[in-house]
């Protein structure tokens, strides 16, 4: 269980909410979670169930349906189900999609879409990443030409969370392919439009209960009004919710990293080797409390950007810092866990191999490390 005791980024009802929704994950997640990752898919009662418990994007506006709570609470379900060990899409509809929607959608599309997000009933996903194009948004393939007051959307995109139960996708696509950055528009595509199709549920290496998938757009044609915002604005949006997105994922890391090595510090005082605990040793103590030092400076750096972005003064490049310090501090975490497990670490039957595996593709998506590196140090 994480420890709130040092925290500063929360308050007492966040503390109320974090007991609810920690209740909720025992009953309605953890007994399933084996059985999704072998599925390599969540059920959709599960989505329902977060609907009615309010886990789904807290922080829309109630005119939507929404609790229009602070991004606060986005982040106690975020570590929450980091320290889970689980990986189920919520967050991507709650800390990503929802905020596009609510910040750039048009009345119609935001009473449409945001009640039916925020009850399950609805679930979403947004199609960046190409077979041939990953942080560089700017070269996108995928086109949205205009005919009439319909767009014609063909390309096709790939490793897409959510994309096998997605009813609603948001397209990034050229517009205007000779504008650059400036033609990219973001269009809200229905899955049950003709020429929509969905490609495998990808076979990855971790994440596994989180599917991911290849979606293909073959003349689909969808009406003008389901453009978000402003035609050619798309780039402006992407590089404007960049930090909530990468905030969220540094969030995890940090849920996850702790974790791992709550499990290094389990098995260690409870394993045998050579007439002592495996934490007896020197190095397992000296590797774990170099590990500790380096989670609580995690854990104070954590509060301090959460408390920035709930007051609307976080910045890219913080965000980024922010993404790049705890997604690698995971991993280093994660993997000197592995290796304080010993051949145990190595067996899918204990839960560090899954944390391990989880946590590799953490320093990749949302920007890949040496993305961050570039975003900070233009800032400097």
């Amino acid at each position: 269980m994480l420890n709130l005791a040092t925290r500063t980024a929360f308050n007492e009802d966040h503390d109320a909410f974090r007991d609810q929704v920690r209740k909720f994950f025992e009953r309605e997640m953890l007994p399933h979670l084996d059985r999704w990752e072998e599925e390599g898919i969540v059920s959709r009662e599960f989505w329902l169930a977060c609907g009615e418990a309010g886990l789904l994007c807290p922080t829309l506006p109630e005119q939507y349906g929404g609790l229009g709570l602070d991004f606060g609470y986005n982040a106690v379900i975020d570590e929450e189900l980091a320290y889970a060990g689980a990986t189920v899409g919520i967050t991507l509809q709650s800390d990503i999609v929802a905020d596009y929607i609510l910040h750039y959608g048009s009345e119609e599309q935001k009473h449409f879409w945001l009640p039916k997000m925020i009850s399950g009933e609805a679930i979403t996903a947004i199609a960046m990443t190409e077979p041939g194009t990953g942080s560089d948004l700017q070269s996108v393939k995928t086109t949205a030409r205009k005919e009439g007051d319909e767009y014609v959307i063909n390309g096709s995109k790939t490793y897409i969370t959510n994309g096998q139960h997605a009813d609603l996708v948001i397209v990034v696509a050229k517009t205007d392919p000779t504008a650059g950055a400036k033609g990219i528009s973001l269009i809200l595509v229905e899955a049950t439009r003709a020429g929509f199709k969905r490609g495998r549920n990808l076979d990855k290496i971790g994440q596994k209960a989180a599917d991911t998938s290849e979606l293909f757009f073959s003349d689909v044609r969808v009406p003008t009004s389901n453009i978000l915002g402003d035609e050619g604005r798309g780039f402006v949006y992407l590089m404007s919710q960049l930090p909530q997105e990468r905030l969220g994922i540094a969030i995890s890391a940090q849920g996850g990293a702790q974790r791992a090595f709550d499990e290094a510090v389990s098995f260690t005082k409870d394993r045998k080797a050579f007439g002592q605990t495996v934490f007896d040793f020197q190095n397992t103590r000296f590797t774990l409390a170099e590990l500790s030092a380096k989670l609580q400076a995690g854990w104070a750096h954590l509060d301090w950007a959460i408390a920035r972005h709930i007051q609307g003064e976080l910045t890219t490049a913080e965000a980024s810092a922010a993404k790049l310090f705890h997604t690698e501090l995971q991993f280093e975490v994660c993997d000197k866990a592995l290796q304080l497990h010993g051949g145990a670490g190595y067996m899918n039957e204990y839960l560090i191999a899954r944390l391990w595996r989880d946590a590799r593709v953490q320093r990749i998506y949302g920007g890949t490390s040496e993305i961050m590196k570039e975003v900070v140090a233009r800032s400097i």
